[in-house]
């Protein structure tokens, strides 16, 4: 097959839209959907971000969350919307440019399918709406607790979302992954680089659990929570095998790399002062900061999620053990030269 974007001429109707397509997970899901032998729409804010689509035999569309025609355009004759597409950390925008994306564009995007006659619609929150989990593991009767612009503005169109599916406006489903990493991940690809390059430090003791998702598994949990059609309005946790200390996940990556354990432990309290002053000065200069709240806030909050409902209900199941995820995604990035 060519390396181009290809139209797929199937017929509407048993079509799914994927928003978000060109990121990460959005193509892992459109890849999933492929081998399932579904047919795909991939909707992305312009085609220059679709590059992960290439040679993939799907359709693709332009669409804003902040425009309703364009969202009206992507939905027609689709039977069901996997809605992945967000606005993630970008510390250049402002709160209400996260909650008209990410809240009020969940919204326009439910408005749209219901008027297009989609039948069922998942949604991709983020277990980032509980924050630091105080009571480990988090599940879904957990007390949310969002720590930023991101997860407040996930957690309102995770309840925009709930609203519609539990007064049966159309029926649907709400994903909360945990961090997703697997192959061909870039988001953590500098924790990594500084284990491998012996420079990463700790920040506190490095106790706090940490829990990821393998990006394959969680695409598959989207395909599993479309074919659920009896389950709606419902919430899942969708996470790997198990959590872990983060020294313990370090300690993992050290082996697998051969290189020495690192041993330097910096203070909580003035790290957390130093990123939240580099954001206030930075941010309303447009300036990246060299050191967010949020990376400090990474070493100290746990994060620990119970995915029994979706075991149970979704038939949701990881691949992989831990230690054998850590090792694929060493390397691909090998592969890449990256490490």
């Amino acid at each position: 097959m060519e390396d181009k974007l290809i139209e797929n001429r199937q017929s509407v109707g048993q079509k799914y839209l994927v928003t978000g397509a060109g990121g990460y997970l959005g193509s892992e899901v459109v890849k999933t959907l492929l081998a399932a032998g579904q047919s795909v729409r991939a909707m992305v804010r312009d085609r220059s971000a679709a590059q992960a689509l290439r040679g993939l035999d799907v359709e693709i569309v332009e669409g804003d969350l902040r425009d309703m025609p364009s969202l009206k355009r992507a939905a027609a004759g689709i039977k069901g919307v996997h809605h992945i597409a967000s606005i993630f950390r970008q510390a250049n925008q402002t709160e209400e440019y996260f909650y008209d994306v990410n809240a009020e564009g969940t919204r326009r995007l439910l408005e749209a399918s219901i008027e297009a006659g989609v039948s069922r619609f998942i949604h991709c929150s983020t277990g980032g709406v509980l924050g630091h989990i105080a009571n480990p593991p988090g599940n879904e009767n957990s007390p949310h607790n969002p720590g930023d612009m991101y997860q407040r503005s996930k957690l309102e169109g995770e309840k925009i979302a709930l609203e519609y599916f539990q007064a049966e406006r159309i029926k649907g489903l709400v994903i909360r992954p945990a961090m997703i990493y697997g192959p061909g991940d870039t988001r953590n690809l500098k924790l990594f680089r500084m284990i491998a390059k012996r420079r990463f430090f700790y920040v506190g003791k490095g106790r706090a659990s940490v829990h990821f998702v393998d990006v394959r598994d969680l695409a598959k949990a989207f395909l599993l929570a479309m074919e659920k059609e009896h389950l709606n309005g419902g919430i899942y946790h969708i996470a790997g095998s198990r959590a872990a200390p983060l020294k313990e996940m370090v300690e993992i990556i050290c082996r697998e790399l051969g290189v020495p354990r690192p041993w330097l432990h910096l203070p909580v309290k003035p790290m957390q002062v130093l990123g939240s002053v580099c954001e206030a000065v930075c941010v309303p200069l447009k300036i990246q900061p060299p050191i967010f709240r949020r990376r400090v806030d990474f070493f100290t909050k746990d994060r620990n999620f119970d995915c029994s409902k979706a075991v149970k209900e979704l038939g949701y199941a990881p691949a992989k053990s831990f230690e054998e995820e850590i090792k694929e995604t060493i390397g691909w990035y090998r592969q890449q030269g990256w490490i």
